[in-house]
């Protein structure tokens, strides 16, 4: 399933990479919180400037240092989030390439709302920001949200040759909801112990696919693999995660630079990451009977965004249910927070968290690293907190020896 996950990756960077060099007289930038539906159906080519720091660190982990370094060397704050700060170091070292356009917006933070002034002013190109009410969940916020989007289609057809195509869009949509609903069926069957499927095969997927290729015919079959294989696993009472002694919920992004913590404590501890908050979603199916129901569903997905819907409004309604609510759905031992030093939203959530789970009974690990530096706490680092939590926490024994 790994395997099936990062050959679907790769494939997608090659066409990615294509469409830069072959359609770059329709090519415009994004956030990485504005899904890319619309923009395909307008027939423009998208690219999301966060896309390297978020995948090149996963290969060689001190990539982002130079970037990091240039803007703080520029007057960059060092404590924003650094995927933010990283990006917008790539932009003054001119390594994206030439867009018509960039479309952002103002989430998930304070970083990564700022970021994309920093970046439209260095790459001189027009922007447009897209506007997301702090309380979102309710039908005006809906309403709302939708003319934004209409606006943005508008602005986006005055500076690019990009019209749009509501068939297009429709189809689109309707196989985005195909591939959702193979994700929850994976969900339901991963709540059997052992887990049948878990780790990349669940959240580098949903990473990737839901973000970068929603709606492809090769993301609904590769989704429909994966539930296959998760199937015959289950039926097989096959553990994807062999000796899984433990089952973990991971909070906030993955760590990007150490990617394979999961896997060195699968091995070490049998820890199986079950889900993580940037997959998990309550996000309804996309309405396809009108052009306004289309956008208001996508104008949803949008607000509801991973970190952004967590750290908008009231912590006790978008912060805390998810996480209670996965660890007891999910039947989960304990709760890992990849506590980046950068996210300042999740940082002063952290003690009431504490809090909260002590009274639970559930054990919680907060890992202190940060997303894109490892200078901040090496993988050595994150080893020695986890070994830490897992042997005088968990009483855990490692299997690795």
């Amino acid at each position: 399933a790994v395997a099936m996950v990062l050959c679907g990756v790769v494939e997608g960077v090659i066409e990615i990479l294509e469409g830069i060099f072959y359609r770059s007289d329709r090519l415009i930038m994004h956030e990485d919180l504005l899904p890319p539906e619309i923009f395909r159906a307008m027939g423009l080519q998208p690219w999301v400037p966060e896309l390297l720091g978020i995948l090149l660190p996963m290969l060689v982990p001190d990539t982002m240092q130079k970037y990091l370094d240039a803007a703080e060397s520029e007057g960059i704050p060092p404590d924003i989030c650094s995927l933010p700060r990283a990006t917008i170091g790539m932009a003054m070292k001119n390594v994206f390439p030439e867009a018509l356009a960039i479309v952002s917006s103002n989430m998930p933070c304070d970083g990564g709302m700022s970021s994309y002034t920093v970046i439209a002013l260095q790459m001189k190109k027009p922007a447009y920001w897209v506007d997301v009410p702090f309380d979102f969940k309710n039908e005006r916020a809906l309403d709302y949200f939708a003319v934004e989007l209409k606006d943005m289609i508008v602005w986006l057809e005055e500076h690019t040759p990009g019209r749009m195509d509501w068939d297009r869009l429709k189809e689109i949509c309707e196989k985005r909801n195909t591939m959702a609903e193979l994700e929850i069926d994976i969900w339901d069957m991963i709540r059997h112990r052992p887990a049948p499927m878990a780790a990349e095969a669940i959240w580098m997927s949903h990473l990737w696919f839901f973000n970068i290729n929603p709606g492809y015919d090769t993301s609904i079959k590769l989704f429909n693999d994966i539930k296959t294989l998760t199937q015959e696993n289950l039926e097989a009472n096959v553990s994807a995660v062999p000796n899984e002694k433990y089952r973990a919920l991971l909070w906030n992004p993955p760590t990007l630079h150490y990617i394979d913590l999961m896997v060195w404590v699968e091995r070490t501890y049998g820890v199986s990451l079950i889900l993580d908050s940037m997959s998990f979603n309550r996000q309804p199916f996309i309405d396809t009977s009108s052009h306004d129901s289309m956008l208001k569903s996508l104008g949803s997905i949008i607000m509801q965004g991973p970190m952004a819907r967590h750290t908008r409004g009231s912590a006790e309604m978008n912060y805390f249910p998810d996480i209670f609510h996965m660890v007891k759905h999910f039947d989960l031992d304990m709760v890992w927070v990849a506590g980046h030093i950068g996210c300042k939203n999740t940082q002063a959530m952290s003690g009431v968290l504490r809090e909260k789970c002590r009274d639970a009974g559930i054990p919680l690990l907060v890992i202190d690293y940060d997303l894109m530096d490892s200078r901040i706490t090496p993988k050595e680092g994150i080893q020695a907190q986890v070994s830490n939590f897992m042997e005088n926490i968990m009483k855990a024994r490692r299997i690795d020896q």
